[in-house]
């Protein structure tokens, strides 16, 4: 399902020859091509693909009790607000106001590098879009990659493209939850750390968001319940398989789509005691610590419904959950695991090492 792209602009942010970053603006919007649709595609696919993201809000200008002066970040979330009530009034010239909208928060982005003393360059784009019935503005810096192509004449020439794969910094707004439901404070997802480095060191508050939801936390709690749920439900191995192969369907639904995942409509895909008015739903609403009822789906989360893995004292180990109670077996009293049927590669080191007969390759 492809997106309609309303207004789509990109600036670069470069290091001049007094060795000072600056803005380098585009006069104005890109006219949408189907090739702009296929790259706000792109990005929005690769912004979805990514996993540890936070979800937040602005940061309202009542939030400045000590008396200091306002931020110039809330300055962005006061300018889009304006953006939003012309855009509502229907008021000519969208995409002049839409321009000078990333304009000034190119600038705020430069303010906010400089006083934080980091230093980043690369393609500023600014991208509003309606995806699925929601309004939703993208903002993401992203750098370029060079490859080499080769003409039908075979000569070779170097390009450069943008390297969405490794986008790390940008944040999306959801236009529509920011005018209907502000007061979740949940409309602003962004990817949150690169390195050990945190994204609010600069590009939160270039945008004036504070963090409201910790997704990745959220995630392995969501996880942890549907394995208690599916425990307590009685069900075999297998049965309790076949619900986890559904759970990860429904996120890779929700995170294909760019949507929030909803733990009452989780909870209609999982088994209920109707006779006992038990459902995944309640079972979490008396969780120590509730979950929140939606949440934004972590890619990283569809690997821990797949896999059991885990590393420490110089061991490793994964293994396909189906296989835990056939192949691996694991004894909580002696703390240990048993493998049936090593894999022959890791087997074929094993007897190298210990003298012993190769058993083959396995390759």
């Amino acid at each position: 399902m492809s997106a309609l792209i309303h207004h789509f602009v990109v600036h670069r942010l470069i290091v001049n020859k007094e060795e000072k970053l600056q803005a380098v603006p585009r006069d104005a919007c890109l006219p949408v091509t189907p090739e702009i649709e296929h790259l706000a595609h792109q990005i929005n696919h690769s912004f979805n693909s990514k996993p540890g993201k936070g979800v937040g809000h602005f940061v309202s200008d009542a939030s400045h009790t000590d008396g200091s002066e306002e931020k110039d970040a809330d300055g962005f979330a006061r300018q889009l607000h304006q953006f939003i009530a012309k855009q509502n009034e229907g008021t000519d010239d969208l995409e002049r106001e839409f321009h000078q909208l990333s304009v000034d928060a190119s600038q705020r982005l430069i303010k906010s590098l400089t006083d934080t003393g980091s230093v980043e360059t690369g393609f500023l784009i600014f991208c509003q879009y309606e995806f699925l019935a929601t309004q939703y503005l993208m903002v993401a810096l992203l750098n370029t990659r060079s490859h080499v192509e080769v003409s039908q004449e075979l000569n070779l020439a170097s390009r450069e493209h943008l390297d969405l794969a490794k986008m790390q910094l940008a944040v999306r707004i959801d236009l529509t939850q920011l005018q209907i439901q502000p007061e979740q404070q949940r409309y602003i997802s962004f990817i949150k750390g690169r390195m050990g480095r945190k994204v609010s060191d600069f590009f939160m508050d270039f945008i004036g968001c504070e963090e409201l939801v910790d997704v990745k936390q959220q995630n392995k709690q969501l996880i942890s319940s549907v394995d208690a749920y599916l425990a307590s439900e009685n069900l075999d191995r297998e049965e309790q398989q076949q619900h986890r192969d559904e759970v990860k369907s429904y996120f890779k639904e929700k995170i294909d789509s760019g949507e929030t995942l909803s733990v009452s409509e989780l909870s209609s895909r999982l088994p209920a005691d109707e006779a006992a008015s038990h459902s995944f739903e309640q079972f979490t609403q008396g969780l120590a610590t509730p979950l929140e009822k939606d949440i934004q789906p972590d890619p990283a989360a569809l690997r821990q419904l797949a896999k059991f893995s885990g590393a420490g004292a110089g061991v490793s180990v994964s293994f396909e959950r189906k296989l835990l109670g056939e192949r691996v077996i694991y004894d909580p009293v002696s703390d240990t695991l048993t493998i049936k049927g090593i894999p022959p590669n890791l087997k074929d080191q094993l007897s190298r090492q210990s003298g012993g007969e190769p058993q083959g390759s396995g390759e």
